[in-house]
């Protein structure tokens, strides 16, 4: 996203008139999701300065610091592993802060469900393969992710259970490959997503969904004075 990214992080750019990570938290507030944790490494202060506690949002909002730089990041997996203390002893959702989308959020509470009984491991959102990444990653067998093909693109939606990463040590590593084990081992069930969804990578992709959003926004998204 240089070099837009290079003034500020990537999720406090904006489209449709509201900063990316601002249509993912009302995503998650209009699902009922309300308690919030965002993990933060470049512009870390500047994401923290321009959400704060999340009371404008109808959330509550902690902040995971990995750092202050975007080399310090610690990914996917990592950035989990650092925050869990923060979680809480349920299964969680995972989102990314530059994803938009109208995914309905509240369509995982029975796969929650289903994690706190311990019918699975993790659930993952799928959508078909953006051109930017034409192969996919994981397959689709009924309701269970699988590793043979077609393949299609994780949306970066997830919901994982807190005893998955319980053993682990908070360092830079990213959610696959090592997902790719509880996929060989049954443990990971998986949905289609059909509806709209963009994941932000270059500047050129913010503009075109800045027109988008302008033209037709996901849902009104409403924030109480600062």
């Amino acid at each position: 996203m240089r070099p837009l990214s290079d003034r500020l992080p990537k999720p406090l750019l904006t489209a449709g008139g509201h900063r990316l990570i601002e249509w993912q938290i009302a995503a998650l507030v209009r699902a009922g999701i309300r308690e919030l944790v965002i993990n933060t490494a470049h512009g870390a202060g500047a994401i923290e300065r321009a959400l704060g506690d999340g009371t404008r949002y109808g959330a509550r909002i902690d902040y995971s610091r990995e750092g202050e730089r975007a080399e310090d990041a610690l990914e996917t997996l990592g950035g989990i592993v650092k925050a869990l203390p923060m979680l809480g002893p349920e299964p969680f959702l995972a989102v990314s802060g530059d994803v938009v989308t109208d995914y309905d959020y509240a369509s995982l509470a029975p796969r929650c469900a289903a994690l706190a009984r311990g019918d699975h491991d993790a659930h993952l959102v799928l959508v078909d393969n953006p051109p930017y990444h034409p192969g996919g990653d994981i397959g689709l067998e009924g309701a269970r992710a699988c590793l043979r093909g077609p393949l299609l693109t994780y949306a970066n939606i997830g919901v994982f259970a807190v005893g998955l990463f319980a053993a682990m040590a908070p360092q830079r590593r990213p959610l696959f490959p090592w997902a790719f084990d509880l996929i060989r081992q049954g443990r990971v069930s998986a949905e289609r997503y059909v509806g709209r969804w963009y994941n932000v990578g270059t500047p050129q992709d913010l503009e075109e969904l800045d027109l988008e959003l302008k033209r037709s926004p996901l849902f009104r998204l409403q924030r109480r004075p600062e």
